[in-house]
């Protein structure tokens, strides 16, 4: 989707009437700024569906100023509501770091696009020796980006395995959510919540669509399944006790966690072997035992269908999700700020195009004038805003001389 932020209003020329004051007295409004294009998350917010039929967004434009002094008004932000979880990034066609900002709590918010400032009236280009400054400012123009929202839900633990391993039972016995289930792979489209209670305390359980090989490169469910995991404090791996290679099954999913994000590889597992009220997996049980025992794994052995540990499961989920927590707030660390002053630099550049010097430089090309640069006494104004603005050195280092033509943005005057 694409964004725009609203451009500044124009500063204006203006003057009033005074007696014994030239021209009255510079009296030009500043122009107002341009709105925001803000991303906030909201409670009463559930999905994204909304910026599905629309693709652009506008913020509203400042307006121009008026005569008095008189300043325009400001544009309107434009507010883009979104759910809690929502990931914002620009688009991008290279690599780099593309993230604007994680609004995992509602209220949180962030500026997508910036609004243009509005230009400055004459009466800031007044001085002792240019009492009717007959230029002001045009404003400047509003950011436009192109962005992305991704939704990512937020929840304590995420139920992985491949499709059909029996997640949907397992959150449907472990809480109270009602998942769809059935028997064919890739039942549950998109993620499901639900929140345990042990004991005193709860967690938000989600069951994470099945995950199949390739996955990371975005076979099957893909990264509709991926990008949910990497919100999740820790995971639980539910595994189907009756499949010929439960432990290969297991190793396959994780796989896919690590070449999607390696950090997903980091997070902790508690591992799951389901349908141990199937009479196959019964008589098999010591195999299990000793094939993830050898792996280095301790798996739990639960019926999702029955109840059959599925309370030790959950039981043993909050202890770890609870010493998760507590590794996580130690970690945490307020970051030092670093200070890297920057030279200063005067904002004017200049080359050649034919027998014209060009000289780029935005606030010489903000500037507007109210008669034109052919008007009189409107070149002498221009000339001291060259100077501060440091354009007139950047001219004479390029070998400008009296007479040659000079043009910024798009005026265009003999030097």
């Amino acid at each position: 989707m694409m964004v725009r932020a609203g451009n500044g209003g124009n500063g204006v020329v203006s003057f009033r009437r005074e007696k014994f004051v030239p021209f009255g007295g510079p009296d030009g409004g500043d122009g107002g700024d341009g709105g925001d294009v803000v991303i906030r998350a909201e409670a009463s917010v559930a999905d994204l569906r909304e910026f599905k039929s629309k693709r652009l967004y506008k913020a509203a434009s400042g307006e121009a100023g008026n005569g008095k002094k008189r300043h325009g008004k400001n544009g309107e932000d434009r507010v883009l509501s979104v759910p809690a979880g929502t990931v914002v990034s620009y688009q991008v066609q290279l690599g780099g770091d593309a993230l604007i900002a994680d609004l995992e709590q509602p209220d949180q918010q962030a500026v997508v696009a910036k609004g243009g400032k509005g230009g400055l009236g004459n009466p800031h280009f007044a001085s002792s020796t240019n009492q009717a400054p007959q230029v002001a400012q045009r404003g400047e123009v509003g950011e436009e980006h192109a962005i992305i929202l991704e939704l990512r839900l937020i929840a304590d633990i995420g139920i992985i395995g491949s499709p059909n391993v029996g997640k949907s039972t397992l959150l449907a016995a472990a809480s109270a959510a009602k998942p769809k289930i059935a028997s064919y792979p890739f039942t549950t489209r998109e993620p499901i919540l639900g929140v345990v209670e042990v004991g005193q305390r709860s967690f938000v359980l989600a069951e994470i669509p099945g995950l199949i090989e390739d996955a990371h490169l975005g076979r099957g469910l893909g990264h509709e399944f991926l990008r949910h995991v990497t919100r999740t404090k820790m995971l639980l791996h539910l595994v189907d006790g009756s499949s010929a290679a439960p432990l290969e099954d297991m190793r396959q999913v994780n796989d896919e966690l690590r070449l999607y994000d390696s950090a997903l590889a980091q997070k902790p597992q508690l591992v799951g072997v389901n349908k141990i009220d199937l009479p196959e997996v019964q008589a098999r049980l010591a195999q299990l035992r000793d094939v993830f025992g050898r792996a280095g794994t301790v798996p739990f052995f639960i019926s999702a269908a029955t109840g059959d540990g599925v309370s030790e499961l959950m039981t043993e989920a909050m202890k770890v999700l609870a010493e998760v927590t507590v590794k996580a707030k130690a970690g945490l660390k307020i970051p030092r700020k670093v200070f890297r002053p920057q030279p200063r630099d005067t904002g004017a550049r200049v080359y050649m195009e034919g027998d014209t010097f060009v000289v780029v430089a935005p606030e010489l090309e903000r500037m507007v004038s109210r008669t034109g640069v052919t008007s009189p006494g409107v070149p002498k104004q221009l000339q001291r805003q060259l100077a501060r603005l440091g354009v007139s050195k950047a001219l004479e280092k390029a070998g400008v001389k009296p007479g040659d033509r000079v043009r910024c943005g798009n005026l265009e005057w003999e030097w």
